[in-house]
């Protein structure tokens, strides 16, 4: 196995090109909050075709169909992040830090990351959103927008993508935006992992609250206090490992799970 600090994105890396003035505080900050805008763009253009073919109502149109548009939200982050690899004078690749004879092992530890955390991080999140938004820690499907966030009904050929593309997309680029980019950078640049956490663990938990993004401020409010537990102990894991397979591999029945849940089949 590769000595760490010698890889594209270990910290004493990320400082070497900080010192040689290859990354700044503008890239980490601006791709911090860019999948955020992202996900609002491509709801806008989504909505606007529905609001095209005469639907009297495009947003709530266009909400159903998140597991399907997100593809697109991930190319342009990849896009983003291939721009700001170049500048750095790395690949893209380079930020997935994978090595094939660690595969096994980055498998068995997301599995186990996953059998863990998920369960407790997850279901605490969930419980004490509900409470604190719903006063119980009840969760009913009124409370998730029957129709748009939850009981959805989509053609099959979305429900196949759905359960196909999205997900195996989706976890890895998110991974790699927030943790390995970002807050792999943002901790060498602040010089503190709670700070890191903080500024990150923000805008990861409200791209939750605003995909889709439905006008309610409770169901705003409770998605991103359901995600903040889970996405700080992500990072914390991240910051401290260092390895992003096993995070992917991790988060990829999450959000295989959430298609699932959320669509009614």
């Amino acid at each position: 196995m590769l000595d760490e600090m010698l890889t594209p994105n270990s910290p004493r890396a990320i400082q070497q090109r900080i010192q040689a003035g290859r990354i700044g505080w503008a890239g980490p900050l601006v791709l911090t909050t860019a999948r955020t805008g992202l996900i609002l763009l491509v709801q806008a253009v989504v909505a606007t075709a529905f609001l095209v073919h005469g639907d009297p109502s495009p947003w709530r149109a266009q909400a159903p169909w998140w597991t399907v548009y997100a593809t697109l939200v991930d190319i342009g982050c990849l896009l983003l992040l291939s721009r700001q690899a170049r500048r750095e004078g790395i690949r893209l690749v380079d930020l997935f830090g994978i090595e094939r004879s660690q595969l096994r092992r980055e498998i068995l530890w997301g599995l186990l990351y996953f059998v863990v955390l998920f369960p407790i991080v997850a279901g605490f999140g969930s419980k004490f959103a509900s409470w604190l938004i719903y006063g119980t820690t009840q969760l009913t499907p009124h409370m998730l927008a029957p129709g748009l966030l939850s009981e959805r009904q989509l053609p099959h050929w979305a429900v196949i993508y759905s359960l196909s593309v999205f997900w195996l997309v989706w976890s890895p680029t998110e991974e790699v935006i927030y943790q390995a980019y970002c807050a792999a950078r943002l901790q060498v640049l602040t010089g503190s992992v709670w700070v890191t956490v903080t500024l990150v663990g923000f805008w990861w938990a409200f791209q939750h609250s605003v995909f889709p993004l439905l006008f309610d401020w409770r169901l705003i409010v409770f998605r991103f206090l359901q995600f903040l537990p889970l996405v700080v102990v992500f990072q914390l894991f991240y910051l401290r490992t260092r390895h992003l397979p096993r995070m992917i591999i991790m988060h990829w029945p999450m959000d295989l799970f959430a298609a699932v849940l959320t669509l009614k089949l």
